[in-house]
Formats: C-alpha cells, sequence, structure tokens
C-alpha cells in the first residue's frame, strides 16, 4: 500500500476514534436496519391484506409525506433548540408508535387505512428528527474529520439498506409481519441510550435568538437568494419523481416473480448492496470526471436499469438490474448531498438540509402516487417503462440546471464593525425595527458599469441574508455618489445579518471596494412610531 493510499484508509476510519461518533454511528446501523424491516413488513402487509396497487404505493407516500408537511419547522427547530433533547424526544416517540403498530399487527386489528395512518405517525417522528440529526455531525467529530465521517454514514446506511430487507423477508416468513414490527420497536432503544448518555456542549448564542416562524421564513428566504441551491434543488425533484417508480413498485414486482417476502427482501437486498458498490465506484470516477458528468451518467443508467425491471420476470435478471439501479442511484443521491452541505453555511444548515429533504420526500410522495396510479389503470410495465424513459430524459436538465461549484467556502466571515449606538436609540431593544441600512459609494465614472453589475449582485446576498428589501440609488447632486439601502425587520435580525457573511462573499464585497473610492460610509435608521 502506498503512503497516500494508507493515510486515506486511515483519514476513513479515524472518526471512530472518537466515542460519541462510534457509538452513534452503531447504534444508527441498527435502528436503519429496524427501518428497512419495518418498510419491509409495511409493505408485504399491505399486500397481505389484499389491498391495490395504489394502497401499496402509498406506503411509500405515508412514508414520505411527512418529510414534505414537516420539513420546514423541523429544520427550524433543529437550527434553534437544544438538538440533544429533540432527538430524545423523536426517538421516544417513533418507539411509541412502533409498539402499537406491532401490537395492532399481533393482535390483528390493523387495517390498511390504519396502517397508513400508523405509517405516516412513525414517519413524522424522522421527519422532525433527521434535519438535526445530520446538523449534529460536526458536534461530535472534528472539523477535518467530516468528510470521512459522511462517507461512514454513508456506508452504514447502504449496509443497512442492503442487509435489513433480506433479514426482513426471512422473519416475516419465519415468524410473521408482527415479529419484524417488534424488532424495529426494539432498535430504537440503542440510540435512546446512547444520546442520553451524551454530555452535548451547548454553544454560547453570540446574537438573539429566533423564534421557529422567524427562522422557518429565514431558510426560505436564503433558499429563495441562493440561485444554486434552487437550481440543485429543482433539478433533484425532477429526476426523483421519475425514479422513485422503481422502489416504489417493487413489492409488486416481486409479487409477479413469487408470492413470497423473501423475493422482496432479496431485490431490496440487491438495491442496497447495489449502493455500497455504487459508492465505492463513485470515488474513482470523481478522480477522473466531474460531478455533472459522474450525476448525468448515474441516472441514465438508473433509467436504464427501470426499463430493465419493466421487461424481465426472472429472479436472477431482476437482482441484476436491481444491483445496477442501487449502484447508480447512488452516484445521484450522495453527489447531490455533498453538494447540498457544501452550500449551507452552519447558521442556516439544518433548514437548507430540511428544505432539501423536502423536495426530495416531496418528490417521493408524489412520484409514488403518480406512478402506483399508472400502475392500477394501465399495468406494471407500462409503469415502469415510461418511468424509465422519463429519468433517462432527465438528463437534458445538465444543459439548464447546471450542477453548482463544489469548491465554494461557506465558512463565517463575520468582519462588519457593530456600530456605535447613541443613548436611547433602540427603545424596544432588539425587538426595535423595522431598521434601515444605507451604504454610500464614491464610484469613479469609469467604474460606474462594473460597480452597479457586482452590487446588484451583492443585493441577493443581501436578501439572502436578512433584508426583507433593497435598492441602489444614484445622487443626483453627487454625481459618483451612490447609496446602497436595504431594511430588516428588526435590530436583532441585522446582528444576525453580521454573522451570516461567509468567505464566499468576500471577492464579491472587495470587488465592490476596488470599484469605489476609499471606505464606503454605513449608516442604520431604525423606525420611529409616531403619534396621530
Amino acid at each position: 500500500m502506498t503512503d497516500s493510499s494508507a493515510r486515506s484508509t486511515l483519514s476513513l476510519w479515524r472518526p471512530l476514534r472518537t466515542p460519541i461518533f462510534r457509538n452513534l454511528l452503531l447504534a444508527d446501523v441498527i435502528s436503519d436496519v429496524g427501518t428497512f424491516m419495518q418498510s419491509v413488513g409495511a409493505a408485504w402487509l399491505m399486500i397481505s391484506l389484499s389491498a391495490g396497487p395504489i394502497y401499496v404505493a402509498l406506503i411509500q407516500t405515508a412514508s414520505a409525506l411527512p418529510f414534505f408537511i414537516f420539513a420546514l419547522p423541523a429544520g427550524a427547530i433543529g437550527d434553534i433548540v437544544d438538538r440533544r433533547r429533540l432527538i430524545l424526544y423523536t426517538e421516544t416517540w417513533m418507539l411509541a408508535v412502533a409498539i402499537a403498530v406491532a401490537v395492532l399487527t399481533i393482535t390483528g386489528w390493523i387495517s390498511p387505512l390504519l396502517l397508513l395512518i400508523l405509517t405516516f405517525a412513525l414517519s413524522a417522528g424522522d421527519a422532525f428528527e433527521t434535519p438535526t440529526w445530520r446538523a449534529v455531525l460536526p458536534e461530535v467529530v472534528p472539523k477535518e474529520d467530516l468528510p470521512a465521517a459522511s462517507a461512514l454514514n454513508g456506508i452504514e446506511f447502504n449496509f443497512a439498506r442492503a442487509v435489513g430487507p433480506g433479514l426482513a423477508g426471512f422473519i416475516v416468513a419465519a415468524a410473521g409481519v408482527g415479529t419484524a414490527f417488534l424488532l424495529n420497536a426494539a432498535s430504537f432503544i440503542g440510540v435512546l441510550a446512547v444520546i442520553a448518555r451524551w454530555k452535548r456542549f451547548v454553544p454560547r448564542r453570540t446574537s438573539p435568538p429566533e423564534t421557529v416562524w422567524g427562522g422557518t421564513i429565514a431558510g426560505l428566504r436564503y433558499i429563495r437568494y441562493s440561485p444554486a441551491i434552487r437550481r440543485l434543488l429543482l433539478r433533484t425533484g425532477l429526476v426523483i419523481f421519475f425514479a422513485t417508480s422503481l422502489t416504489a413498485l417493487l413489492p409488486l414486482i416481486a409479487r409477479d416473480v413469487k408470492n413470497s417476502p423473501i423475493t422482496f427482501g432479496i431485490l431490496l437486498g440487491c438495491f442496497g448492496f447495489g449502493a455500497v458498490v455504487g459508492a465505492v465506484l463513485m470515488q474513482r470516477a470523481r478522480a477522473r470526471w466531474s460531478a455533472e458528468i459522474v450525476v448525468s451518467v448515474g441516472v441514465a443508467i438508473y433509467g436504464l436499469a427501470t426499463l430493465a425491471v419493466g421487461t424481465v420476470r426472472v429472479l436472477p435478471a431482476l437482482c441484476v438490474t436491481t444491483f445496477v439501479g442501487g449502484s447508480a442511484w447512488i452516484m445521484f443521491i450522495s453527489l447531490v448531498n455533498v453538494l447540498v452541505l457544501n452550500h449551507s453555511p452552519d447558521w442556516v444548515r439544518a433548514r437548507v438540509l430540511s428544505i432539501s429533504t423536502l423536495v426530495v420526500q416531496g418528490s417521493v410522495a408524489a412520484g409514488s402516487a403518480a406512478w402506483g396510479t399508472v400502475a392500477a389503470h394501465f399495468g406494471l410495465r407500462a409503469a415502469l417503462l415510461w418511468a424509465g424513459a422519463g429519468t433517462i430524459a432527465t438528463t437534458v436538465l445538465a444543459l439548464f440546471l447546471r450542477l453548482p461549484d463544489a469548491t465554494v467556502d461557506v465558512t463565517a466571515w463575520n468582519h462588519w464593525p457593530l456600530p456605535d449606538l447613541a443613548g436611547d436609540a433602540l427603545p424596544a431593544g432588539y425587538d426595535s425595527g423595522p431598521v434601515l441600512v444605507a451604504v454610500e459609494y464614491d464610484v469613479p465614472s469609469e467604474n460606474v458599469h462594473d460597480f452597479l453589475k457586482a452590487v446588484r449582485r451583492y443585493g441577493l446576498i443581501r436578501r439572502r441574508d436578512g433584508a426583507s428589501r433593497w435598492a441602489i440609488f444614484h445622487d443626483l447632486e453627487h454625481a459618483g455618489r451612490y447609496v446602497e439601502t436595504f431594511i430588516v425587520s428588526s435590530w436583532a435580525e441585522h446582528l444576525r445579518q453580521h454573522e451570516r457573511m461567509t468567505r464566499a462573499d468576500r471577492e464579491l464585497e472587495e470587488r465592490l471596494q476596488r470599484y469605489s473610492r476609499g471606505s464606503p460610509r454605513v449608516r442604520h435608521l431604525v423606525s420611529v412610531a409616531t403619534d396621530e
């Protein structure tokens, strides 16, 4: 082994030296295996209850819809409250729901509608937890170990995807669906134990805390004025709408081959093992080709795999095609996740991740329902062929919605000095507002065109970080004077703006400085209530 290979191997496994990360990873793999067992059991139970294709596909919709409904408040809460307590509450909720599903199934009281409701309730807990769970990763490993820790999380998830479905198939066949549900309930205990013992360091806030509503609005505003993230999420949602057909209709494919839960588990296991292999191959592919090429090729291969699944009904051939589909899928979804993380600053990371989850799970919910309906009316083969062709067609999006730069630096760059306030300038304290900020620039005539072009781009940053309105004005009495103005809802929100600038914004701000003479003059004006 070369020195570089040795360093790479050591780097990959080094996060396991951190006890809290190691324990969380072990507990999470057990919990994820239980989750996949629950998914397989629910889908097979729906078939056992003689439900039609729509009900079978709606199992995946019920699992995905809570992420769509609760994503926004979940992200805001994950950035505001104690993340440890939030995880404890959500894990306890999911444990209670999982026990209820198991008991109702074993006693024979379960029905298709009740199964959908409980699946929704179980997924609701996961929806509130997921943004927070992903956001705590930087808290449990050093910054230099984050890439390796993320890779290990991906390996853990795909290992669970590979093992869980197959294990569920054998358990359902040998001991019944209720037993699989009971084992899923038990899988939550490990996570609860690790989180309960975690002595989390709670960072001290340097600005006033946000409210859930205000935090939600800030997250939406950040996405709205971040063109790179908008393009990425739009492209992801369109691809997933077509691609989700394969996993949503897989129980029906397994039933056509052989009416046994083992077949369904084997096919899902092949998909999971394919994802593990795809994750390894992706590292080699990224060393040779750009993310754009890897993503486009992965989507095209996944579409071809969907077409193949729609045409073959021999188990060995289906195992190969689902394996290839899993390998291609991980190339797409992993790179998308990395790009979302790379473009998410710390202060808004849980919210960006929650909105990303909203897009992904919303597309899964809509796609599962749509392709289930197509299968019910036109047949399973037609649904898979149309969905596969649609997946391949989305590769054209590379021409219009190109992937953003993966090297952007979104670490905080808090360089603005706070103003010296005079006397009782803020009678209402942090709640004073709205606040008008005016920045005056002295721009030479030869730089006006370039200055205006740059300052309009800077306006997106102002809006992204908290401004509700922004404008640039030319002083008619002074030829070279340009005044940038923006309004912030409160003094507290303006203080947060000071912490939201990133190093990626530094180049644009320095360009504005080059186009103008001297340092800009900044004024802060707060709204004053008047008596009528």
